[in-house]
């Protein structure tokens, strides 16, 4: 049987449609930022600190809850990620921080070569890539369902 891990993670997009990644120190995969909620932490509050310890940026609100999707996770074998989507707007400009090695804006539908996390190849890019770019401006969402691995 696989472990699940919770999480929550932000998917961000810029004015050109592209999605903000982040690949963590020590490993290969792009993902989008965001992490585990602490005891007692709302999604949103974690997400929200998540984002400032991450890449230094703060939120919006309200932000977009786009559902809850499990996949494989990146870096734990035998391992589900169950990810609460929110979709954001960042305050600030997004930079490297604490354990975040590095950070791309990708265009969803040519990632170019880069390793993807499961949960960023296989739902949030397609989701993306199927957004009207006058949606992904102004904050609106497409509505996705919440699928299972």
């Amino acid at each position: 049987m696989n472990a699940v891990i919770r999480i929550v993670a932000a998917v961000a997009v810029n004015e050109a449609g592209r999605v903000l990644l982040v690949r963590k120190r020590g490993t290969t995969a792009f993902m989008q930022p965001g992490g585990k909620p602490e005891a007692g932490e709302t999604p949103i509050a974690a997400l929200a600190r998540e984002l400032l310890e991450e890449v230094g940026c703060g939120i919006e609100h309200p932000t977009s809850c786009l559902g809850i999707f499990r996949a494989p996770a990146a870096n734990e074998p035998d391992t589900i990620v169950e990810a609460d989507l929110y979709r954001v707007n960042l305050i600030g400009v997004p930079r490297p921080l604490e354990e975040i090695d590095e950070l791309r804006w990708i265009d969803p539908k040519q990632p170019g070569a880069i390793t993807l996390a499961p949960l960023t190849r296989d739902h949030v890019l397609p989701a993306v890539a199927s957004w009207k770019l006058a949606g992904a401006q102004s904050g609106q969402s497409s509505p996705i369902a919440s699928t299972s691995a």
